[in-house]
């Protein structure tokens, strides 16, 4: 990763980018037409909430988004008993201004994580596998894959090194964002490199590691992974607007998202760069609506066995303060779920089961600042405010 720029260089960098021409999007399918058919009153509104605690909040968001130099931000957060705090603040796209609004999909990056091993987990439940499987017994070619449990894969444990992490992976992708990557592709980027560490030893986050999960799924499945997300998934938890694209395909309406993951270290617009290279592990698009949802259904297992889910949820740390990881899920500052980070997006969505509270947050730039991911510092500003007791403290780097 390079180094943020500052403040100042972000701004010029931005002003840049907006004089991109915006690309041409391709659209999914047309039932993603209006905000009034995916959500029924036509968005999100708050109420309930104290006005003195939605003021502090609107203050709070504004100053983050500031000083982290967001562009747009949409926030929702619902406390049974206390109301719900829903806004969309600042713009969709910098060319023309368009105001980012709640109605918007965007890419949630390693938020797909908690889908795929949910449905590893499925499978689990179906006793068609075992956690402490080895890789090697459904995918070939792994280093030490013999002593690699599926557990250790899904727990960021397993050694194998990032292939996001390697260089000559980075220069292909940002040579060429555009680029169709296959999982098999992906992985020797990473394969080539030594393991980091001994199976368990230590915790690292790879997305190597997801990848092998993805073809797990489909090697015992006999499906491929969308189709059995979908399936297995999605229709079961209700989710009508979260996909996993086959390309760059992106429904509308979606904003603008800006990067500085690039060959030149400048911001883009990165939009309809494909995802394809992080497939299980960060491809899926979803909106505000699923992603409420979905925080509590993989925060409580409801897809799951009870005792599948206690598996999922036995945490380890992780070396960054605050944050212990399970099976594709983390837990800070009594936060349930995951954040995710792709070029021009981040998003956070969790769950607190002590006050059934639930905060998504979607934002249209992965630039870093000072180290931090911007939708980390929004989530930290908004939680020391709403429950000072349960501040989300941090998360794992989501690429």
């Amino acid at each position: 990763m390079r180094p943020s720029p500052s403040r100042r260089a972000f701004a010029k960098a931005l002003l840049a980018a907006s004089a991109l021409a915006p690309l041409t999007a391709t659209h999914a399918a047309a039932a993603y037409a209006t905000p009034s058919d995916r959500h029924g009153d036509g968005g999100h509104p708050s109420g309930g909430l104290d006005p003195e605690l939605a003021a502090r909040l609107d203050a709070a968001v504004a100053d983050v988004r500031q000083q982290a130099g967001i562009p747009g931000a949409v926030v929702g957060l619902w406390m049974p008993g206390r109301g719900s705090y829903v806004r969309a603040t600042g713009v969709a796209d910098t060319t023309t201004g368009r105001p980012m609004s709640t109605d918007v999909f965007v890419r949630i990056g390693s938020e797909t994580k908690t889908f795929t091993v949910t449905a590893l987990l499925e499978l689990v439940d179906d006793r068609r596998i075992r956690l402490d499987d080895p890789i090697s017994a459904y995918v070939h070619g792994v280093p030490d894959g013999r002593h690699i449990t599926l557990r250790q894969l899904a727990g960021m444990r397993s050694g194998l090194f990032p292939y996001t992490a390697d260089p000559d992976f980075a220069k292909a992708l940002e040579s060429d964002p555009s680029r169709s990557f296959t999982p098999r592709e992906v992985l020797a980027y990473g394969f080539k490199n030594e393991n980091t560490f001994a199976p368990g030893a230590q915790f690292q986050y790879s997305n190597t590691n997801l990848v092998l999960l993805g073809l797990v799924i489909e090697r015992v499945s006999g499906r491929g992974l969308a189709d059995f997300i979908r399936q297995r998934v999605l229709r079961p938890a209700r989710l009508r607007h979260t996909l996993f694209p086959a390309g760059a395909e992106f429904p509308e309406p979606h904003p603008r998202g800006y990067t500085n993951q690039t060959l030149s270290g400048q911001v883009q617009d990165a939009t309809d760069w494909n995802p394809s290279w992080a497939w299980a592990a960060g491809a899926m698009i979803s909106d505000l609506h699923d992603l409420r949802h979905w925080a509590e259904v993989v925060a409580t297992g409801a897809l799951l066995r009870p005792e599948t889910q206690r598996e999922r949820l036995t945490t380890l740390p992780t070396g960054f303060p605050g944050t212990s990881y399970g099976l594709g899920i983390f837990e800070t500052g009594g936060w349930i779920g995951h954040n995710g980070s792709i070029p021009g997006y981040e998003t956070v969505t969790v769950y607190l089961p002590s006050q059934r509270a639930t905060l998504v947050i979607m934002i249209n730039t992965d630039i870093s600042v000072q180290g931090q991911e911007p939708s980390t510092l929004l989530a930290r500003a908004i939680t020391e405010i709403a429950t000072p007791d349960n501040v989300y403290d941090g998360a794992v780097p989501p690429r």
